[in-house]
Parts: C-alpha cells; sequence; structure tokens
C-alpha cells in the first residue's frame, strides 16, 4: 500500500515537471516569435512587443528556469545568455568621433517629460547647439525667450513641440493627425528638418503615427529627422528611414543606444536620423535625471 502510493506521488511529480517543461518551451517560443517574427503585425503583439525588449524576455526566461529540472535549467540559462549576447550586439556601440568644428552642426534633441523648460536643456549641455527640439515641452513663455536671447530664433507648437535656432528658422508645415502624432517641417542652417512627436498613447495602434510621420517625410536629401517615436528600433515601421537615413548614434555613438527608461537601457524610443549624403561626426547620449528619456546629441558635417 506504501509503495503504491509512493508510486502514484511519483507519477504525479513527474507529470507536474513535465508540465512546467511544457509551459517554459511554449513561453520562451511565444516571447521569442513576438521579438523577432511576429512584431507589430496585429496590435496585441505590439503591446507585447513593446513591452518586452530582449533584456526583459532574458530575464524571464532565468526565472523560468527556477522551477526547472537541472537539466532544463541548463538549457535556459544557455538561451538568456544568448539572448543577452544578441541585445549588446545590437545596442552597445562604439566608435571614435571625428575632428568638430565651428562651422560643423551641432543638433540636440531631448523630451522634456513636461516638466523642464529651455534653461533646463542648456543646463544639461555644456555650450549652446545650433539647433535644439524639445518634445512635451511644458508652458514656458516663448515671448520672454526671445527677450532673454535676441540673437537666436525660437518656435513652440500648440502640441508641445518646440524649436531654437542660432540662425533664422523657417516653418514650412506644422500637422498633427487625428490621433496627436505631430510633424514639423522646417528649415535653417541650410538643412532641412522634420521634428517628430509619435503618441504614446497604448490604444492607438503605433502603425497609424508611424504610417503619419512616413508619409509626412517628403526629402532624403540634406534632411534630418529626429523626435520622440515611441517606438524600438528593431520595429517593421522605421524601415522607410533605415533605408533612406542614417541613424547617428547607431554610426557614431558610444555606449547603449536605447535612450529610455532613466538610463536603463531599456528601450531605444528617440532618435535623430541623418540623411546619406550628410557626415555624421559624432553622436551622444546624454543622461539626465530631469526626465526619463535621455538627451541625444549629434554634429554633423554640412
Amino acid at each position: 500500500m506504501v509503495g503504491s502510493k509512493r508510486v502514484f506521488i511519483k507519477i504525479i511529480l513527474n507529470g507536474f515537471k513535465i508540465i512546467l517543461q511544457l509551459i517554459n518551451v511554449v513561453t520562451i517560443l511565444v516571447l521569442l516569435a513576438v521579438h523577432f517574427v511576429i512584431k507589430e503585425r496585429t496590435f496585441w503583439s505590439s503591446l507585447f512587443f513593446y513591452a518586452l525588449p530582449l533584456p526583459v524576455i532574458a530575464f524571464i526566461v532565468l526565472m523560468l528556469s527556477i522551477v526547472l529540472t537541472k537539466k532544463w535549467r541548463r538549457y535556459n540559462l544557455i538561451i538568456a545568455s544568448l539572448l543577452l549576447l544578441v541585445w549588446l550586439g545590437r545596442s552597445f556601440k562604439l566608435h571614435i568621433p571625428d575632428d568638430i568644428q565651428e562651422k560643423h552642426l551641432e543638433v540636440v534633441f531631448w523630451n522634456t517629460a513636461r516638466r523642464n523648460t529651455f534653461e533646463t536643456a542648456l543646463n544639461e549641455r555644456a555650450d549652446i547647439p545650433d539647433v535644439m527640439v524639445l518634445v512635451e515641452y511644458g508652458k514656458e513663455n516663448i515671448d520672454e525667450l526671445k527677450i532673454r536671447y535676441p540673437k537666436y530664433y525660437f518656435y513652440r507648437s500648440d502640441r508641445e513641440l518646440f524649436i531654437f535656432s542660432k540662425t533664422p528658422l523657417y516653418i514650412e508645415s506644422d500637422k498633427t493627425s487625428k490621433f496627436n502624432t505631430s510633424v514639423i517641417n522646417f528649415k535653417t542652417a541650410g538643412i532641412n528638418f522634420y521634428a517628430v512627436d509619435a503618441t504614446g498613447s497604448p490604444d492607438v495602434p503605433k502603425a497609424w503615427g508611424l504610417t503619419y510621420i512616413n508619409q509626412s517625410i517628403k526629402e532624403s536629401k540634406n534632411t534630418i529627422v529626429l523626435g520622440d517615436f515611441n517606438t524600438p528600433y528593431e520595429s517593421i515601421y522605421l524601415k522607410q528611414l533605415k533605408k533612406n537615413f542614417n541613424h547617428a548614434f547607431s554610426k557614431k555613438g558610444n555606449g547603449f543606444k536605447e535612450t529610455w527608461f532613466y538610463n536603463l537601457p531599456l528601450l531605444c524610443l528617440d532618435y535623430i536620423w541623418v540623411s546619406k549624403d550628410l557626415k555624421i561626426l559624432k553622436a551622444e547620449k546624454i543622461f539626465s535625471t530631469n526626465s526619463d528619456h535621455s538627451m541625444l546629441q549629434t554634429v554633423v558635417k554640412r
């Protein structure tokens, strides 16, 4: 009787182990499929794709190994290690910057998280850039800025986008989609710019905002596109930009390219894209505790 009881318990335990192993395998396959294959092809897969960057997936794989046998735990550790290596290969950049001269164009972008001013942005840096674009910009009075900085040029849209330039600023268009993705086309310093702020609302499919952005970008020569795209670098909706432009940080940056969250390298949401006829001399990511987004700086040879 005791022996049969032990056999029964052993069968139950073995069955439980098999169930855990199946859950482990299915979970890993689904996570990998969403990240590498399915991505944002459906609204629901997009939610998982944005919420589960590779470091998070690797962490989940490690946590699953806790409830597995020693043999299966080894497989999970190998998978997690490979995922981290892939992530490091894609995210960590190392470059030698070129010599910077006064004539070169310095461009800065920052999501100010609605609690910072133009002067806060200036204080994050050692000098005043040639062009600066801020999104989620607060209610700072732009007329007062014009009085304090009479030699410079400013523009503030109704949708919390702010533009600063040392040279005359010409606004070609300022458009916002019905789902609150904004694109400003402006010219300054002899360069064509597109300033972008994609909607971050979770109930609006990313495809709508990013398709609107792609359709709004008419020029791909002598052009810089910069902004908060609210989508990771691996997004299928960034293919058009990758085809026509160089991602500044990938070309000349050092460190992790991810710009969010509070300098933890989780997601790359903010970008400076430079047309391929312009030479990128330097790219830098500047960490700040004043915003959950890092500041981006790029120096371009015109």
